[in-house]
């Protein structure tokens, strides 16, 4: 199974020309076919970037409280690497982001971890607060992207 395949029948990205449009992903653990809920399911290179920006603290109050929205961050921004190292592109490759959140007071959660992945300026972005999510109520994140391939 390719990394960035979607667990539903759509296309996780599709190229035209010398675009390519990503789905909208969320932080869906393919292995286990669960969403992304906390720190110890992230490879410990995550999590050690994530200290560096103050989460994964290691404080069960805060991480309960931050977890799901900072892991998720960067699980959703990890697979849309993926996907773009599948098409032979790179993050700095991104044009444009669409950032789908279920409560918009998660966005500076998901706004510092993005740093990691867009150490300079970020792509364009959009922000959208939206009421429901698939696949389920602990999907707090979706982000789809739109990456230029130069080729």
């Amino acid at each position: 199974m390719t990394v960035g395949r979607p667990m539903a029948n759509y296309a996780a990205a599709r190229r035209a020309g010398d675009f390519l449009f990503v789905s909208g992903v969320v932080a869906v653990d393919p292995s286990r076919k669960a969403i992304v809920q906390s720190y110890d399911e992230l490879p410990a290179h995550a999590r050690e970037a994530l200290r560096g920006l103050g989460y994964d603290t290691g404080q069960m109050t805060v991480d309960l409280y931050e977890a799901p929205a900072v892991a998720q961050s960067w699980f959703v921004l990890d697979r849309i690497r993926q996907i773009a190292e599948e098409h032979g592109a790179t993050m700095a490759d991104a044009i444009k982001l669409v950032q789908y959140f279920r409560d918009l007071r998660h966005y500076p959660f998901y706004n510092r971890v993005r740093g990691l992945f867009y150490p300079g300026e970020p792509p364009a972005s959009t922000v959208v607060e939206v009421a429901r999510f698939m696949p389920g109520d602990a999907a707090l994140i979706e982000v789809e992207a739109t990456i230029h391939l130069a080729r």
